[in-house]
């Protein structure tokens, strides 16, 4: 490690670790406490109930507004339930244990769900009783807007239930199974469903008068079968999953429309399915419907309209720009039923714009701020309201905003951290999931106007949450090295820290969009136990993040351990010069892109870092996803991108890295990790491999795995670190 860089500026943002003495609703305050009970190690992070609870989700509201569902593990956070509240907060009670799927009728007297292969009713006063017999396992469960049927997905097709004679038929007959035999990865799919895309996207939606569905019909017969050898099996089995790769066939998306009544589908003549998404569609209230499509290299964006009666849909928009990377998408029906509300980056910033659906030539109006970015897409109710996410203020935080079509933003939450909004259809309440640093996530519930701060209705830590002595986290700013843009991290350091000696500090987990006030979820857990353990812990908000203006963002395009590594350096040159910063003990740490970073960083910038663990990184281009065409291009159009694998810089590995990876990885394949391996061999490299045979891109999702793999990340780093 070079010696400490001289001091640079240094601009402190708003320290936001510790908030209100009182949590609103009641709820303790969780940012300090005295010394634990028991100790926080890895064991006590992978095993027994949650440490930091098993927080609420899925909020979903009546159609009357009156009443608020959602999941939740209740405050002892051992079990998964169904849970209802009255929407001035009141009446909380658990409804049922168990429900996967679940629905609101359309009356709002009674929730839908599915559970153990079955339809059951329950109404506001836990009165339950059994609909019908399901056949399977249930997804994505809906109600007709009449209330006659409800429809589910199961085996890649849809499913039709009369609600009134308890009878369940097949609606579709499109399903084919996926042709790998081992129930593992991400791109384990069927070869033909009525579902999402590999990566999300939506699946069906019911028109107003209920009959007719809009379906996402995928195709994946096109794709190439690539091998992912299983060897748990009794013999080792070659395991072909349909994965493409950058320039080559993704799977086919369009959209079709299926008669409820006799089960006939016609699929939509979309062009090019499969090269371009379906973001998402929805019907507005006269039966028009809107179709929101992207390319999958994010360069074109298109809004059609399906008119009823019409053979094809009519394009109102379409927005193209060459530089784009990954985009945030969304588009929802006023209820005027003319006007769309779309979330687009068509500007330095993200924003919503207002778009006549009826105009030749749409002309997009912005309805939000021009200074920051809209990081949600729009949510639109029936008195015309929109709310919206926003990182208004500053782009660590990210609060709820109303607005509509003529009237200016006005902001409904202000206390620091993550606000995720989910508002009542008639517009007057809302419900929000609530993290921030020192907070794992909450449901709150406030009302539209904004009169009010929104109040706190669950409290899903347990007690020894509060004992443990969680770390203290600040922000920074400081110039990168190479252009002087502004560039932004987040620091954790351990309560109480002895800025007199010199500490050692983890970078990581290193990615885009990380310098943020919220709960993590595991990781956070997981950098709390590194700053237990002694450890100064930095997230650095690299290119390719938004937050920070196109030209911030859009710099990432074919240019992956680029300028990004360049960031990561000028952030460990600001961390050297802090005066309780042991310089030469500086790790480095991230996983599938963070892991990316991580070994580049080792391999092209050697002494940067004095150790790293790469888990799960993607290393050679050439094996990206179909998808990823969105960050590199493809071969033909920037060669210069796939010239960047990571095994031509094998001799100049200097530093300490582990490899971590799991051998079903079906997003980084495994044989790209391996391929690295062979070449740091071939050049003398030592170094060390981890790997577990039936891990996932997820690699920390089952415990026995999380339990050795981050227990070798910690073991690599403190004996590299701190057992010098």
């Amino acid at each position: 490690m070079r010696s400490a860089a001289p001091c640079l500026l240094l601009l402190l943002a708003c320290s936001c670790a510790l908030h209100d003495a009182a949590s609103p609703g009641g709820g303790r305050d969780h940012s300090a406490g005295a010394a634990p009970s028991s100790p926080f190690s890895l064991d006590r992070l992978l095993s027994g109930p949650p440490l930091a609870g098993s927080p609420p989700s899925s909020p979903t509201w009546s159609p009357d507004g009156s009443k608020l569902a959602f999941r939740w593990g209740g405050p002892d956070g051992d079990r998964s339930e169904l849970w209802l509240v009255d929407s001035d907060g009141s009446g909380l009670r658990a409804l049922t244990e168990g429900a996967r799927a679940f629905a609101w009728t359309p009356d709002s007297a009674a929730l839908l769900y599915a559970r153990a292969g079955e339809l059951w009713r329950v109404d506001a006063s836990c009165n339950s009783e059994r609909m019908a017999e399901l056949g399977g396992s249930a997804t994505d469960l809906t109600v007709s807007p009449d209330g006659a049927r409800a429809a589910f997905r199961r085996d890649g097709d849809l499913w039709i239930v009369d609600l009134q004679r308890s009878a369940v038929r097949q609606l579709t007959h499109v399903g084919e199974a996926s042709i790998s035999r081992v129930p593992l990865g991400r791109y384990r799919r069927a070869d033909v469903e009525i579902g999402p895309y590999i990566w999300g996207g939506p699946t069906y939606a019911w028109s107003p008068d209920s009959r007719t569905l809009a379906v996402h019909h995928v195709d994946r017969r096109q794709v190439r079968a690539v091998p992912f050898p299983h060897y748990l099996g009794d013999e080792t089995d070659p395991n072909p999953v349909r994965r493409g790769y950058p320039g080559q066939a993704n799977e086919a998306r369009t959209v079709g429309l299926v008669d409820v009544a006799s089960g006939a589908l016609r699929l939509l003549d979309l062009p090019a399915t499969t090269a371009t998404r379906v973001v998402d569609f929805s019907w507005s209230k006269s039966g028009r419907l809107l179709i929101d499509r992207e390319s999958d290299t994010a360069a074109d964006r298109w809004l059609h309209v399906l008119e009823p009666g019409a053979a094809q849909p009519r394009t109102v928009w379409h927005d193209q720009r060459a530089s784009r990377v990954y985009t945030s998408c969304g588009a929802a029906w006023h209820p005027d039923d003319r006007h769309l509300i779309v979330l687009s980056d068509r500007a330095d910033r993200y924003g919503l714009y207002a778009i006549d659906a009826n105009a030749q030539q749409a002309a997009p109006r912005l309805l939000t701020s021009a200074a920051s970015d809209v990081t949600s897409p729009p949510m639109v109710t029936r008195d015309g309201a929109v709310y919206y996410q926003t990182n208004d203020g500053s782009p660590y935080e990210l609060h709820v905003c109303r607005t509509t079509l003529d009237g200016a933003p006005v902001r409904l939450t202000s206390r620091a951290g993550e606000w995720r909004p989910y508002p009542a259809p008639t517009g007057d309440s809302y419900a929000c999931i609530y993290s921030n640093d020192a907070q794992p996530p909450e449901l709150f519930v406030g009302g539209g106007r904004g009169a009010a701060p929104p109040e706190r209705l669950t409290t899903s830590t347990p007690a020894d949450f509060a004992e443990q002595p969680w770390a203290e986290v600040r922000y920074a700013t400081f110039p990168s090295h190479v252009d002087g843009a502004t560039l932004h991290a987040r620091i954790l350091e351990p309560r109480g820290l002895d800025h007199s000696k010199r500490h050692p500090v983890l970078f990581g987990p290193v990615y885009s969009n990380t310098v943020r006030n919220r709960w993590g979820g595991f990781y956070a857990m997981f950098q709390q136990l590194l700053v237990a353990r002694g450890y100064v812990v930095v997230q650095v908000d690299v290119r390719g993040s938004t937050g920070y203006g196109r030209a911030f963002r859009e710099a990432f395009l074919a240019d992956f351990a680029g300028r990004d590594l360049d960031d990561l350096e000028s952030a460990v040159r600001y961390v050297e010069s802090l005066p309780y910063v042991d310089p030469d003990a500086i790790g480095v740490w991230g996983s599938s892109y963070g892991g990316t970073l991580t070994a580049y960083a080792l391999l092209k910038k050697p002494g940067l870092f004095d150790a790293g663990v790469a888990c799960a990184a993607a290393v050679d281009p050439f094996f990206f996803g179909s998808d990823d065409v969105a960050i590199v291009r493809t071969p033909d159009e920037r060669p210069d991108a796939f010239a960047r694998g990571a095994a031509q810089y094998a001799d100049a590995l200097e530093d300490p890295l582990l490899l971590i990876h799991g051998m079903q990885d079906q997003v980084v394949p495994f044989k790209t990790a391996v391929s690295l391996a062979e070449a740091l061999m071939r050049a003398g490299k030592d170094f060390d491999f981890a790997f577990a045979p039936a891990a996932t891109h997820g690699w920390t999702s089952r415990p026995r795995y999380a339990r050795y793999l981050l227990g070798k990340l910690v073991a690599h780093f403190d004996r590299h670190l701190r057992g010098r």
